[in-house]
């Protein structure tokens, strides 16, 4: 592969079902070259003098108790702020878009009303999806980059998630969810390109194809990003 290093910040023990994987195949396809990011790289300077833009997947869900006591979420924070420092493209998935939202001054709160995920009729060691329709704000640069705003229906597989009193006042909620008002995006209008969305775009199956441009857009970034570092 020759596109652009993108990095994929994994964390060690049981995760989401393939989404680690899922996730650097995703980043393959849009032509980039995946590079698993372990919390034992601690030298964050050098991921970032690596990486021309950084994807945080899902993986195991995060609790409100978890914030401050895991070393992993410490690990994934940290490089998510030193990120966002530095302007580098940031696309966050799932547990990800919770660590963008923490990372930025925010929180997360259980979802009591929605949103509980559910195993029904799925393979072993696979999980199965709810579905529920959300609304992508026009004029935000999630509808921008995926070709439009409104209705469309996603996955969920969240017990935690965010509402208004739990969004960092950096970050702006650019889609929600109809049923409960959960939100459903995340977007900085400070960065050039920093996106979180709770549901799983990866899972190809589940999702309208146009959101595929998420990845797309950030491999292009992560070029331009490389390119401007290397010019003379």
């Amino acid at each position: 592969m020759t596109g652009p290093p993108v990095g994929v910040v994994t964390i060690e023990g049981p995760s989401r079902p393939n989404a680690d994987e899922a996730t650097a195949d995703a980043v393959a396809r849009a032509d980039g070259r995946p590079w698993l990011v372990s919390p034992r790289e601690q030298d964050i300077s050098a991921v970032l003098s690596r990486a021309g833009a950084l994807v945080f997947p899902d993986g195991p869900e995060l609790a409100p108790e978890d914030v401050g006591t895991s070393p992993e979420l410490r690990f994934q924070v940290g490089l998510m702020r030193s990120a966002l420092d530095v302007d580098m493209p940031v696309y966050a998935i799932g547990r990800g878009f919770q660590v963008l939202n923490i990372a930025q001054g925010g929180s997360i709160a259980e979802m009591r009303d929605g949103h509980l995920p559910i195993v029904e009729e799925s393979e072993p060691g696979e999980e199965q999806s709810n579905f529920h329709r959300i609304y992508i704000s026009p004029g935000s640069k999630l509808a921008a980059v995926v070709g439009s705003g409104g209705l469309v229906r996603v996955n969920s597989r969240h017990r935690y998630g965010i509402r208004e009193a739990q969004k960092a006042g950096r970050l702006m909620a650019s889609a929600y969810c109809l049923d409960d008002g959960v939100i459903e995006a995340l977007e900085s209008p400070g960065h050039r390109w920093v996106i979180g969305v709770q549901f799983r775009p990866e899972l190809r199956l589940e999702i309208p194809p146009h959101f595929d441009r998420l990845m797309r857009s950030l491999v292009e970034r992560a070029k331009e990003r490389l390119h401007a570092t290397n010019s003379p």
